[in-house]
């Protein structure tokens, strides 16, 4: 049964691929020019959009998905979340915090999640993406944009508060090894029929995408050109802006990564029990309020005004911030004003209360 299985997501990633290319072929919509420029010396392969890595140019003309993750410390850990090129952490109600996992190379994977529901304030991170989101529901605050037409969303249950569909809800299964809310999981297999059937663009949208996203160092950037600026970050303490998680990270300088904790524990795949580990840590101080007696919140995700940290190589830069709207990348800038140069790799992003403090050394 799992040879067959195999062999299945095989076909079906061998299927997506090759819609993908379609894409890249003259006179379609979408070039792979608009994708990102491939060099000469790598024929075949262009630079991810999400982490500048090298990947074959018909995976870069293949949407991402955005997934809803959970931070309960029950459902950990989670499966498929290390293969997540953009991940962000963004507080809800009830002083817990939510995940959503951007994650561009997902045709292959056979079992994702437990996938959780979705809060309005993500939708704007998601959009710069132009993603599929998936998620197991969500709250009345989001009904209006989740139902807009530009949204392809893939919903479990109700996709807000008690109202709405549920488009694509045959992608999700449950397993027996937890209880609900926690054991809600979806498969490659699953995101591309339900996309067949609500006629949902596997491929890159034109008009929705940005292929300009994070801009990347030509090289390796130490953050040694800020001289005493660049501060010492050998660990970063998010727990005062994620006080259930106590999220928190560990530099390893072997291979230059951030490694992740939740809960005071290694963050793991479920699928791999790999750590997460991340090239570059933001961290975004954003505006927020509490919408009701329930504790929902608004971030003001769409701003010019608010600063925040970029860390990377064991060190620190202060930072600030611009999105512009929805399907508008964000932009971070330094203390000069150049916009910051990343390193090659995944990125994880903090939301942040504006008010609660990173702690670094």
């Amino acid at each position: 049964m799992k040879r067959n299985v195999v062999k299945t997501l095989k076909k079906l990633t061998a299927v997506i691929l090759a819609a993908a290319a379609l894409a890249v072929l003259p006179g379609s919509s979408i070039t792979q020019q608009t994708v990102v420029k491939a060099d000469e010396a790598l024929p075949g392969y262009v630079r991810s959009v999400y982490t500048n890595e090298w990947v074959p140019a018909e995976q870069a003309v293949v949407r991402p998905i955005a997934i809803m993750m959970p931070t309960d410390k029950v459902a950990q850990p989670s499966y498929g979340i290390s293969n997540a090129d953009i991940l962000y952490e963004i507080m809800e109600e009830g002083e817990i915090s939510r995940q959503m996992a951007v994650i561009s190379n997902w045709t292959g994977l056979s079992k994702i999640g437990n996938v959780r529901s979705c809060r309005a304030y993500y939708i704007p991170e998601a959009t710069e993406w132009d993603p599929i989101l998936i998620h197991f529901g969500g709250v009345f605050y989001m009904k209006d944009r989740i139902t807009a037409p530009d949204i392809n969303n893939i919903s479990g249950t109700n996709q807000y508060g008690v109202g709405g569909g549920a488009p694509g809800s045959g992608a999700f299964f449950r397993t027996s090894d937890r209880k609900a809310p926690h054991n809600a999981y979806t498969s490659a297999s699953g995101i591309i029929n339900a996309c067949t059937g609500l006629g949902y663009s596997l491929n890159i949208r034109e008009g929705f995408y940005n292929p300009k996203h994070f801009t990347f160092a030509d090289g390796v950037n130490t953050l040694e050109q800020y001289g005493a600026a660049a501060a010492t970050a050998n660990t970063i303490d998010l727990s005062q802006i994620f006080t259930y998680t106590k999220s928190a990270f560990t530099y390893n300088p072997a291979d230059g990564m951030y490694y992740k904790s939740i809960h005071g524990k290694a963050q793991t795949d479920g699928l791999n029990g790999q750590q997460l580990k991340f090239a570059n840590v933001i961290v975004q101080n954003t505006k927020w309020c509490r919408l009701d007696d329930k504790g929902y919140l608004y971030f003001q995700n769409i701003d010019n005004t608010e600063d925040g940290y970029y860390f990377t190589k064991g060190k620190c830069i202060h930072v600030t911030w611009q999105k512009a709207g929805d399907y508008t990348p964000t932009v971070y800038y330094d203390d000069f004003g150049n916009e910051i140069q990343l390193n090659e790799g995944k990125t994880y992003i903090a939301i942040a209360q504006k008010g609660r403090t990173a702690v670094f050394n």
